[in-house]
């Protein structure tokens, strides 16, 4: 018999990337993975059972497993696995939470492949997203994972269904760039929904999923143009937008300078924008920096490629 390198490991390190969720048209069903933006945990195996938070650096985060995205994510795996021992958990955070670009999601779906990994890969990764969900439930109230998986999966993701989950990878585009920035306010997911209609009309739903189809069918035909004319959200961007300073702005600019579209990264308020190479997402990453510098709002800016793996082990 044949033992895997993971039957013997008592820790791991890992890195956990930032994501961007909705892409526009795709409300709660669509998300990226965003490359070099992102968490580091280690997570180890302990004698005591069950799950602690034993450090967190770079943000006041509770240690409390009942009341952090990554113990509630962890509890809800080992719920589904029997183990004769637990597991102590480290956060080194550098996504600021209620900036847009998926902080709990790094959290709880680091803390379930590092785990899952400690337990030799019973789950893989599609499978281990509806656990990590459960951390975003604890964050937002509301267990969606349009940053969770595409956070485990890399690439684009596509959550077909909730019920049951149904989830697609797609891989990006060789030439495709996101520039994300961040204006140093915090904007709460919960407080981003508050604001969110429940019915919408037909026309609406017509167009934005008319957009959504579009930007799917730009992304496996790698038709950039395409994916450029899909990037419009007719339905949530009209009412979060004005949570945000400068916004449209930001947005204009983007889109002025190259841009194949611009939007709300997840529930704000980071604003992305996806771009054909990297020089032309480094144009659109100075336009974007002016506006917020005319505004006098401090500010975070990242370029990135489109990370196609996901979370990633790391040297010890």
């Amino acid at each position: 018999m044949t033992l895997s390198l993971y039957h013997f490991m008592t820790s791991i390190k890992i890195f956990c990337p930032a994501t961007i969720a909705n892409l526009s048209c795709g409300f709660d069903v669509l998300g990226l993975c965003l490359d070099g933006v992102g968490d580091e945990m280690i997570v180890k195996k302990t004698i005591e059972k069950g799950v602690r938070i034993t450090k967190i650096v770079g943000a006041d985060l509770p240690l409390a497993t009942e009341k952090n995205v990554a113990g509630v994510a962890a509890l809800a795996l080992l719920e589904a696995t029997t183990t004769d021992f637990g597991f102590e958990i480290e956060i080194y955070k550098k996504i600021k939470a209620g900036s847009g670009i998926g902080s709990s999601a790094a959290s709880a779906a680091g803390a379930v492949f590092a785990i899952n990994a400690l337990l030799d890969n019973p789950f893989s990764r599609k499978e281990l997203v509806a656990f990590a969900m459960q951390g975003e439930k604890l964050a937002s109230g509301s267990a969606h994972a349009d940053n969770v998986a595409p956070a485990l999966l890399g690439g684009f993701t596509l959550v077909r269904s909730y019920h049951p989950l149904d989830i697609i990878k797609i891989e990006s585009p060789d030439q495709m760039y996101a520039t994300v920035i961040h204006p140093q306010i915090e904007l709460k997911t919960s407080d981003a929904r508050s604001v969110l209609k429940q019915t919408v009309s037909l026309k609406s739903a017509i167009i934005q999923w008319g957009n959504v189809g579009g930007l799917i069918a730009g992304l496996y035909t790698n038709d950039y143009e395409l994916i450029g004319r899909s990037l419009h959200d007719e339905i949530v961007e009209p009412l979060r937008s004005v949570l945000i300073p400068g916004f449209e702005a930001v947005k204009n600019a983007a889109l002025q300078n190259g841009a194949l579209g611009s939007g709300i990264s997840g529930s704000g308020p980071s604003i992305f924008a996806l771009s054909k190479g990297k020089s032309i997402a480094e144009k659109v990453a100075k336009v974007m920096s002016t506006v917020f510098d005319e505004l006098q709002l401090p500010y975070e800016i990242h370029v990135s490629k489109i990370n196609n793996e996901g979370i990633r082990i790391l040297d010890n």
